[in-house]
Formats: C-alpha cells, structure tokens, sequence
C-alpha cells in the first residue's frame, strides 16, 4: 500500500474516562479517500484510571502506530509535535449557598479594594478640587462628581472586561480572556516539557 499522508495535532482535546481516544480525535487528517476512514477510525490511546486527568500524545508515538498498521506509507507532519487529553468528569452543580459565599466575598472584596485605592491617593480631595474648578464652589460632599464618576467607573469596568454578564458586547477578546489563553499556553508548555523529562528520565533508566 502506498501513499501520503499528513497530520496536524491538535493542541489540547477533552475526552471522558475510560475512553479510547482516535486518531480524528487528536488530529486533522489528509489522506487518499480509500484510507481515510481507517485513519480516523485508529486508536492511538486508551485512558485508564492510572493516567490521572492529563495525557501527552506525542506524534512519534502515533506514527508508529500509522506505519504498524498501514505498510508502505508516508506519514508527513504539521504543527505541534504533541496532543494534550485532557481528561475530564461531570462536574457537579454549584450549591446556592456555596454561591451566595464567593458572590459576598468577591463583591465586598472588591469594595473594600476599591476604597482602599482611593483612600489611598486622595481620590475625595481630588474630587473636592474638581468640583471647586468646575463650579466655583467649595462643597465637601460633591455628590453629583462623585455619583457621576461611580457610574462612570461601573461602565468603564464592563467595556475592560467586555462581558454583560455571559453576554459579549464586540467579537474582541477582553485583557482577561487573553490572560487566561496565555496562562493556559504556559500550562500546556509546561506538561509537555515535564512529560518530555519523564519519557527522557524512562528511558535513560532502562
């Protein structure tokens, strides 16, 4: 049999426990018609209780697997060299009390770190002497200025984080969303490298 074909792993893929893991699954495949479905249909790993809820593919280990079942064949590579399952479980629903807890701590946290910064560089003097320049006046409570800035500041806090609730204002992902997508590219770097020393580790042992 003859022929070429190429892969691309994928980044990270989720799967249940226990499950038996495709080649479709932790890759994109080209490949002539005839083999194509035999392809996707190829089992590259089978989860087990032992293997925790993080598994490293690595594209070595699946052409070997392509190349035992299909004599003759070329396997060409693109992309990332390894394919992280992640295994994941039903996660259970949150308690209502549960939430009400981290709903209170967060929400007063966050009032009291709010404060705290404008205590801390004199944000009602400040206010006081805005008030005074605009109107002409001296008022210690210049509650217009500051019902005014609090909204101001509510809204400049929802176009940061571009979310209304779960619902997403423009297509731009927000600072915190891209905090998170680099956290997790770190983290994926990480147990790649760190399953690297292992296999290395293994390896030098035998």
């Amino acid at each position: 049999m003859e022929g070429t074909i190429y892969i691309r792993m994928r980044n990270r893929v989720q799967s249940p426990p226990n499950e038996k893991v495709y080649l479709k699954d932790a890759a994109q495949i080209i490949a002539p018609e005839s083999l194509l479905p035999r392809l996707k249909s190829l089992i590259i790993h089978q989860l087990t209780e032992s293997d925790g809820n993080i598994v490293v593919v690595d594209v070595m280990k699946v052409i070997g697997i392509i190349t035992e079942k299909f004599n003759g064949i070329e396997v060409q590579t693109i992309g990332p060299a390894q394919t992280i399952i992640e295994v994941v479980t039903k996660k259970k629903g949150v308690s209502i009390p549960f939430f009400l807890l981290i709903w209170f701590l967060l929400f007063f946290g966050s009032a009291m770190t709010l404060m705290n910064f404008h205590e801390d560089v004199s944000m009602r003097s400040v206010q006081e002497k805005i008030y005074l320049i605009i109107t002409g006046e001296k008022d210690t409570k210049p509650l217009l200025f500051q019902i005014s800035y609090s909204i101001g500041l509510g809204l400049g806090m929802v176009l940061f984080f571009n979310h209304v609730f779960k619902k997403r204002i423009n297509d731009e992902p927000s600072p915190l969303e891209v905090e998170m997508f680099n956290y997790q590219m770190d983290l994926d770097n990480y147990v790649i490298l760190n399953e690297n020393k292992e296999s290395m580790k293994r390896v030098n042992d035998d």
